[in-house]
């Protein structure tokens, strides 16, 4: 351990690479404190523990949308213990600005409580925002809440790197079809994504096309999805004519419509899968539904 400015500097033999002593300084002089310059332990990164301005970190503008209800819980249990114990990571955006990529939840909480200060670890790597946002565990995601978050992520990404390609980002962006349902859940934020997930999980792969061009394949992928939606809707429909209403029913006719279904070692691709479930949805015949096939179905399912 060894001093260096006021803050110390762990390892004690370790010298901190200029940038890091020079995003030290800059905290400082924008009225935050540096407690420790200190190398992580499983890389030997170098990373900064400080106490930043609450009013000088917001969240990154691709994650999630804040919940409420997390937010309430997340004041109730720190008012409780009357502490903030769990820093949140940020990267720097600027001279007296920073983003975190994952606490957005405990940054809202801190101001309903009206703290004026953020225990943070600073990564002088701007880039690892995006790999941190992949694995943040602040609060569960469902598959709308992650796949929102998956397209804000591919196009903040998509001006910042635009010639890397989409595969590129595997690691940020975790699964491909992710990519595709935030397309549609911003088009319909009460799309059935989950029932869509099995087909959409074994024909979307990450494309090798540079992001830019890749984005424009990845709104005509949901332009097709957003097709076979319509079609099912119209299915649905035709059923509850029939005084069948049951929660499971769309997951049901999409298992019914699944052209992967006998498909085992040659899956077809993305475009010929939804022409397939597009022709077998308008072929479906209602009449022959009974609610006790959707029930068996169900629990099939749930088990």
């Amino acid at each position: 351990m060894q001093q260096q400015g006021s803050w110390t500097v762990f390892p004690a033999k370790g010298k901190p690479p200029p940038h890091a002593l020079a995003l030290a300084r800059e905290i400082e002089e924008h009225g935050g404190h540096v407690l420790a310059i200190y190398t992580e332990p499983v890389g030997e990164r170098w990373q900064l523990f400080s106490l930043l301005p609450l009013e000088q970190v917001e969240p990154t503008p691709y994650q999630r949308d804040l919940s409420k209800p997390h937010v309430k819980r997340l004041q109730e249990v720190i008012k409780k213990l009357d502490r903030f114990v769990d820093p949140i990571v940020v990267v720097a955006q600027g001279p007296g600005s920073y983003w975190t990529p994952n606490g957005h939840h405990r940054l809202a909480a801190l101001r309903k409580l009206k703290a004026k200060w953020v225990s943070a670890i600073l990564i002088p790597d701007a880039e690892v925002a995006f790999q941190i946002l992949a694995l943040n565990t602040e609060k569960a995601h469902n598959l709308r809440e992650k796949s929102l978050e998956v397209i804000r992520m591919y196009r903040a990404l998509q001006l910042q790197e635009g010639g890397k390609s989409e595969e590129a980002f595997s690691f940020q962006f975790e699964e491909p079809y992710y990519i595709t349902l935030g397309l549609m859940y911003e088009r319909h934020p009460r799309f059935a994504g989950g029932a869509f997930s099995p087909i959409l999980r074994r024909v979307d792969k990450f494309l090798r096309s540079p992001l830019a061009k890749a984005y424009e394949e990845r709104q005509r992928r949901a332009e097709q999805v957003e097709a076979a939606d319509a079609v099912l809707s119209d299915v649905v429909a035709g059923i509850k004519k029939r005084g069948i209403n049951h929660p499971y029913v769309k997951s049901f006719i999409l298992a019914r419509c699944n052209p992967l279904t006998r498909a085992r070692k040659i899956v077809p691709s993305f475009e010929e899968t939804f022409e397939k479930l597009h022709r077998a949805l308008d072929r479906f015949d209602v009449d022959k539904i009974r609610m006790e096939d959707l029930a068996r179905a169900a629990i099939i399912s749930a088990g």
